[in-house]
């Protein structure tokens, strides 16, 4: 039974999808980033980086237990655990591995940003919300185009680097966006929100979603404040 270390974000969607799309079982251990529950020590032996997801595969590599974090790397992981959602012919493999990427590198940090300034931040900064708010728009252009080729984002197969990139897409709301000015990306998004694997792996804590709204002080200690940085 895979141990899975999570909270009930993009990034936590993404291998709770993951993990029910290959019907692995697993219990979940919530890391309720709110009250801090990232910095205990032992999830920092899981995740030096004091970020969910991570998860522990007590059947590993070699029969023994192996820890990950990092939500790409872990969908790799399973991928290749597995054998679904990443194609073994080596052309076919980097074009997922480079939308994937594409997601880790850019257009989920790069979001992030954005609903940061637009939402969170205590004081409102108008070169950083332009900035940021500007750059979501780009990412999406790039995603929608690319969708007007292809019916997946890495061509004619639904692979990880969309289960990857669509809880961070279908947010476009958070920061102000309508997807309808994405058509492509709109239909993707709506054709993946009815896998069932999809809405099994979104309700995943789903009681414990943030409320729209500002942050209390703990919340922002804990996300953007002195706990955060503080040395450990």
């Amino acid at each position: 039974m895979i141990e899975l270390y999570t909270w009930p974000t993009p990034n936590g969607h993404k291998v709770h999808i993951m993990l029910e799309e290959c019907g692995l079982p697993y219990n979940v251990h919530p890391i309720n980033i709110n009250k801090g529950d990232q910095f205990a020590p032992d999830f920092l032996k899981i995740s030096p980086n004091n970020k969910m997801p991570a998860m522990i595969d007590p059947d590993g590599p070699g029969g023994k237990p192996y820890s990950l974090f990092e939500s790409g790397a872990i969908l790799m992981y399973l991928a290749e655990k597995t054998g679904k959602f990443l194609p073994s012919d080596m052309a076919a493999k980097y074009t997922v591995i480079q939308w994937l990427m594409f997601q880790m590198g850019g257009f989920g940090p790069m979001l992030g940003q954005a609903n940061h300034f637009l939402n969170y931040a205590p004081e409102k900064i108008p070169y950083a919300m332009d900035r940021y708010r500007n750059e979501a728009e780009r990412l999406h252009r790039v995603l929608d185009k690319r969708l007007s080729d292809v019916p997946y984002l890495a061509g004619d197969e639904y692979t990880i680097a969309d289960i990857a990139t669509f809880p961070w897409a279908r947010g476009a709301d958070r920061r102000g966006m309508d997807l309808a000015d994405y058509p492509n990306v709109k239909r993707w998004v709506d054709e993946i929100d009815t896998r069932p694997a999809v809405q099994r792996g979104m309700e995943v804590l789903a009681e414990n979603r943030r409320k729209p709204g500002p942050l209390d002080e703990e919340t922002r200690r804990n996300m953007f404040g002195d706990a955060q940085y503080a040395k450990r």
